[in-house]
């Protein structure tokens, strides 16, 4: 119990950031009535879900880096994920993405929920339909890019909005989200290479988000990106993982082989046969020539 206390205690700022395109993503929609003490979960759980949560967007929150940053060992931190996992907060996928340098790269990222969510929640929300579960007083909560076109001015006192602009410029900034672009491309697109002074925020913003505008994503796979097992990696459907664990670490027994051996040794015999060749009994030597 003194660890998991000590776990909550931890500042948020103790885990390293990944790799840009890896690390933590909280998903939309949390219930405002969530637990964020996690009492659903046993004490060592809860503990740790509540560091992940606490934990800024892109935070590494791998078994390694977590028992770099935390009290617990990697045996533990695997287990307790699990539970987490299976709880329904947290899942990993693996997505294409197109880098930089015009060459696809596979990325895989983790999904965080502080509402528990059910397996058929997340099934549709890989598939990019963002189920919606937000309660009537969340609608009145800012968009992310208000909130980013707001905070502009703490960043650097040159881009202070009023609310009036943040509202009027917003429509501007959610088409960046909707090509892909995080809240650190939008950041450094608007804030980079200012000029001394500037006169008129606002006309300057919205020059930069039009002309700066990135191209769209390259179409998504088809089939739809996979999940990870949270404990494994191994890839799979969503629906192959419930509780975001494959079978093996789910501890069920591997299925029958789909390959009926004993109908695909008649098959060859016969093969053999219609071609003229002589089966070798089971035992007898090699002839050699």
């Amino acid at each position: 119990m003194a660890v998991a206390q000590l776990i909550c205690e931890l500042p948020a700022d103790t885990c390293p950031k990944a790799a840009p395109g890896f690390g933590k993503r909280a998903v939309p929609g949390q219930h405002r009535d969530a637990d964020p003490h996690f009492g659903h979960l046993p004490p060592r759980e809860a503990s740790i879900a509540t560091y992940l949560d606490r934990l800024p967007e892109g935070a590494d929150i791998s078994v390694k880096t977590l028992a770099r940053t935390t009290p617990y060992g990697q045996c533990a931190l695997r287990t307790a994920l699990r539970l987490i996992s299976e709880a329904g907060h947290l899942r990993r996928t693996r997505e294409t993405v197109l880098g930089t340098d015009g060459s696809y790269h596979h990325i895989t990222r983790t999904h965080f929920s502080r509402t528990p969510r059910p397996d058929t929640w997340w099934e549709a929300y890989t598939r990019g339909e963002h189920p919606t579960e937000v309660a009537e007083n969340d609608r009145r909560t800012p968009s992310p890019e208000r909130r980013l076109l707001a905070r502009l001015g703490r960043r650097d006192v040159r881009l202070t909005l009023s609310a009036a602009e943040c509202a009027a410029l917003a429509p501007l900034a959610r088409r960046w989200y909707e090509r892909g672009a995080s809240d650190a491309d939008l950041e450094h697109a608007l804030t980079a290479g200012l000029p001394s002074t500037v006169h008129h925020p606002a006309s300057l913003v919205r020059r930069r988000l039009l002309d700066k505008l990135p191209p769209h994503a390259p179409a998504p796979d088809p089939a739809g990106p996979l999940m990870e097992c949270t404990l494994c990696q191994k890839p799979g459907r969503p629906h192959a993982l419930p509780g975001g664990l494959c079978r093996t670490c789910r501890g069920e027994p591997a299925p029958p082989p789909r390959i009926n051996t004993e109908h695909h040794r008649a098959q060859v015999q016969r093969v053999r046969e219609a071609a003229g060749f002589a089966l070798r009994p089971a035992g007898a030597p090699v002839q050699r020539a």
